[in-house]
């Protein structure tokens, strides 16, 4: 398997275009699909590892476990953090559905609060 069928495995698994794949890794819109007719660079690699949250090891075929990042290197973050984007089903999420989900964990943060009285 080479990097570039690598890559589109994952992506697809992770529900997210080559291209826009790309694009999060600061890379040109087509540029992946170059990656049949020669090796990428180093940094470039490791940007749509890190897109992917995969290593650049496993893109390379050195490895088949999928998922080498670790909770270090995850960014924690809130939800009304500006430099988070959420997305669902390969689609971002609009305010108006985060402001629900905000909601949806409200609720159930006082159903917790509230079992057992």
């Amino acid at each position: 398997m080479t990097i570039l069928d690598r890559t589109k495995e994952i992506a697809k698994l992770r529900g997210i275009s080559l291209t826009d794949t790309a694009i999060k890794a600061g890379l040109a819109e087509k540029s992946i699909y170059s990656w049949d007719r020669s090796t990428p660079k180093a940094d470039n690699l490791q940007k749509v590892a890190d897109v992917l949250h995969v290593s650049t090891d496993y893109l390379l075929g050195r490895t088949d476990e999928l998922n080498l990042t670790t909770s270090e290197t995850v960014k924690k973050a809130d939800i009304d953090d500006s430099d988070l984007l959420l997305a669902f089903d390969g689609k971002d999420i609009d305010e108006e559905d985060k402001q629900a989900i905000i909601d949806l964990l409200m609720f159930r943060r006082y159903q917790k609060r509230n079992e057992g009285k």
